[in-house]
């Protein structure tokens, strides 16, 4: 970020990563930033795609049971038929549940509008400070300027080869491969009976006015995200309700987000 006069501007690069222009900075970007309103927002929105589920009313009751009575020294539950062994009551073998989930249950966590507006002008306010960026484990030594803005050209690369070639200019390749790396280790747990064998992190996020082909071309690139500027949201932008993720914008976008906010000229 430099500044001219009263203005600060911020360097816009082009896909060699030289500076060919500028472009007078968001206000957006020097707010305060709010974690604590960002981890509640994304919570909120993670709720939002949770299936409701609940149990079969009659799970745990399928067993011919009954009572022994008193006089055998043993506890006073039911029991299956002709055996002395326990069922149908809760923490027995096979019996029900004591709070069973169920589906009537309200998952859906709500947020004021007001709130959900300061939680994502937080987050694009931390996409630009190095701290954050840095703290959330992203590997930005290399990127000469900060926050990183280039030229509308990149929303129309069509090839993988030109994404990484842009990475590489720009200075943040390091962090792709911090991503792919941690890819190749084998989570412990079960999850990797579940179809969950690998856990990849977030790498650079790419946020783009619009979508000319960037998308398809940066897709099989480990932990890079696309989005248009029209589709981002909290959880974009702090996966995980943690702020400071690598973001590049393109100029248009930044020039948006002054309309979006409402900044006078």
């Amino acid at each position: 970020m430099s500044k001219t006069g009263s203005e600060a501007f911020l360097r816009v690069l082009s896909l060699d990563g030289k500076v060919v222009g500028r472009v007078k900075t968001p206000k957006v970007f020097t707010m305060d930033i709010r974690p604590d309103l960002i981890h509640r927002v994304v919570v909120a929105l993670q709720s939002h795609r949770l299936q409701r589920k609940g149990r079969d009313e009659l799970a745990g009751k399928r067993h011919v049971v009954e009572y022994l009575g008193v006089g055998r020294g043993l506890s006073r539950v039911p029991r299956l038929k002709g055996t002395t062994r326990a069922s149908f009551v809760p923490l027995a073998v096979g019996g029900r549940l004591t709070h069973p989930p169920k589906p009537e249950k309200d998952i859906y966590k709500r947020v004021n509008k007001k709130e959900k507006l300061l939680a994502l002008s937080s987050a694009i306010a931390a996409t630009a400070s190095k701290d954050y960026v840095q703290a959330r484990g992203h590997r930005v030594e290399k990127a000469k300027y900060f926050p990183l803005v280039i030229v509308d050209d990149v929303q129309s690369l069509k090839k993988t080869k030109d994404v990484v070639f842009l990475f590489k200019n720009l200075g943040v390749w390091d962090d792709v491969l911090r991503v792919k790396n941690s890819m190749s280790k084998i989570r412990a747990g079960k999850g990797k009976m579940r179809g969950r064998k690998y856990k990849g992190g977030k790498g650079p996020l790419l946020v783009v006015a619009r979508d000319n082909g960037i998308g398809l071309s940066a897709r099989n690139i480990p932990g890079v995200d696309v989005v248009e500027l029209r589709n981002v949201n909290v959880e974009v932008l702090a996966p995980g309700g943690n702020p400071g993720r690598l973001t590049i914008w393109d100029r248009s976008s930044i020039v948006a987000l002054r309309s979006i906010f409402r900044e006078k000229e």
